[in-house]
């Protein structure tokens, strides 16, 4: 089979133009589990029939192989979508899209199209919205995509998502109120994939804990991103196959004031920027003056990334798909699932755009070429990296899709729990469930304004992510679907009912979120 070049597949083209229920602030779970709204139900059929639709289909295959593929200098094996149409799928704000998802794998897996409030059981979700595709089979996609904006697609089966199936999902609007002159597609990853091992692998080292490490009796779940003294470890070493009995795909030492502390826990040998090493890096050329508007997706499994182009400032105007009042930056934080799309000017020079990996001392680079001069070398680090970066939270929706004001009818608190050392991520203490899902959802009703109360236990951040739904962080933050909870910080994310179903919520941490970092929020019949 032919070796694929990642970066072709991804961005040719678009350079161009069972949780347990703590009680809710509304009141208790009752002992028994309410009727839930079925994912294929007449109520999610109804929802469906009321998007604006216009009555467009686009059509893709999407046949998932094992193939070699090509990151820059370094071919790997790997999981990939054979036929990804270049630069991943692109439609109209009301388009259709009927996708066909061909399973050539191994195994079983599925499509999640994150960042879309769309049909239930359409979701990807196995076992929860669909039965998991099987070697062999077929499924077909088929729902309306409503909202514009920056989002992306992969798997929702194990953890799939940290190989090579995945792609942008660009939603456009049809009344698109930016001027700009061009679009560039930056897609950020972490990859381990046929170089030290598999994903399955390190999850299986990962679950294993900090195995003798803890001889001493001492609780290591507040030792996260700490060494035995309770000094910082700032180099992101992983750890030696001898290393007690720890894994040699766990990361220790990794560590970030931004984020609070430990900043991962998966050891990465490479970093790419749209599916290239930072020694052979894509290059993005134009002409100087040229307004480049970056729609960036980090689809990373463990790693934030700060991200900043060299001698430029950037004018942030979405976030996951939604516009914020404009904001001037040197450089973006994005957790894993996080999509920012800003606004840039490009000067006359060569330019190193360094995605950072927080904590863990390694990078990933992109170059940005419109005049002649020599490429920075792969580890440059631009002064804009240590400027101006805001936090998500500090961002503030755009008036057009602010929430409007009203009571909260249904707030569910939601604790961010288990450590490194036994591997036991959980939301309020209890891991989810994929034999029993619906055992003990967090409850809504349709029409109600329901707030997420994010209470982050653990001494590691999550990136907290809502299937079907954009919520508002804060009073007056922005609208998202994935969200930043630091150590010891408490985030509220409001979002009206209105997208009937069952539908996760989760740490997009790959390995957090596989562990049983997730939990059901589905509505009542």
């Amino acid at each position: 089979m032919t070796t694929t070049d990642r970066r072709s597949v991804l961005l040719a083209g678009l350079g161009l133009a069972g949780t347990g229920l703590l009680a809710a602030c509304s009141g208790s779970p009752s002992a028994t589990t309410p009727a839930l709204v079925s994912p294929s139900g007449s109520q999610v059929t109804q929802a469906e029939a009321k998007r604006r639709a216009t009555g467009r289909e686009k059509t893709v295959t999407l046949t998932a192989t094992a193939a070699p593929l090509d990151l820059g200098g370094a071919t790997v094996r790997t999981w990939r979508y054979e036929d990804l149409p270049q630069g991943g799928l692109r439609l109209s704000a009301g388009d259709t899209l009927v996708a066909t998802l061909k399973n050539h794998l191994p195994a079983a897996t599925s499509i999640h199209w994150h960042g879309l409030a769309l049909r239930n059981d359409m979701d990807g979700v196995p076992p929860v919205t669909m039965r998991a595709v099987q070697p062999g089979a077929d499924f077909t996609y088929r729902f309306v995509t409503e909202r514009p904006g920056t989002h992306w697609f992969h798997p929702h089966t194990g953890v799939q998502l940290d190989r090579a199936l995945y792609g942008p999902l660009i939603v456009d609007d049809p009344k698109e109120p930016l001027s700009y002159d061009a679009e560039w597609v930056v897609v950020l990853d972490d990859w381990l994939d046929g170089v030290t091992g598999t994903p399955d692998q390190a999850l299986s080292g990962l679950r294993k804990g900090m195995a003798g490490m803890d001889a001493t009796g001492m609780d290591m779940n507040g030792m996260d991103g700490m060494d035995m003294d309770g000094m910082d470890m700032g180099s992101g070493s992983s750890a030696s196959p001898d290393s007690g009995g720890m894994s040699p795909f766990m990361l220790m030492g990794a560590t970030s004031r931004l984020l609070g502390g430990d900043a991962g826990d998966v050891a990465y040998p490479y970093h790419l920027v749209n599916g290239r090493l930072a020694t052979a890096p894509d290059v993005y050329q134009a002409k100087p003056g040229t307004r480049v508007r970056l729609r960036i997706i980090n689809a990373g499994g463990d790693t934030a990334y700060r991200l900043a182009l060299g001698g430029h400032r950037m004018t942030i105007t979405h976030t996951d798909g939604y516009p914020v009042q404009h904001e001037e930056v040197d450089a973006l934080l994005l957790g894993m699932g996080e999509r920012y799309d800003v606004l840039v000017t490009l000067k006359d020079g060569v330019f190193p755009l360094t995605a950072l990996a927080e904590g863990k001392s390694a990078n990933g680079m992109a170059l940005v070429r419109t005049g002649s001069g020599t490429a920075p070398a792969p580890t440059t680090r631009p002064a804009e990296l240590d400027g101006r970066i805001l936090r998500s939270t500090d961002l503030r929706a755009d008036e057009s899709v602010r929430l409007p004001a009203r009571k909260v009818d249904r707030t569910h608190r939601i604790e961010l729990t288990g450590g490194m050392a036994k591997y036991d991520w959980a939301l309020n203490g209890k891991p989810f469930d994929l034999n029993n899902p619906t055992a003990n959802p967090f409850t809504v009703t349709v029409g109600e304004r329901v707030r997420l109360r994010f209470v982050n236990r653990t001494t590691m951040w999550h990136p907290m992510h809502l299937h079907g739904h954009a919520f508002q962080a804060g009073a007056q933050g922005p609208r998202k679907d994935t969200v930043i909870v630091l150590p010891g910080a408490t985030v509220e994310c409001d979002f009206d009912a209105d997208n009937p179903g069952q539908w996760l919520t989760h740490c997009h941490n790959l390995y957090h979120g596989e562990a049983g970092m997730m939990g059901l929020v589905a509505y009542a019949a």
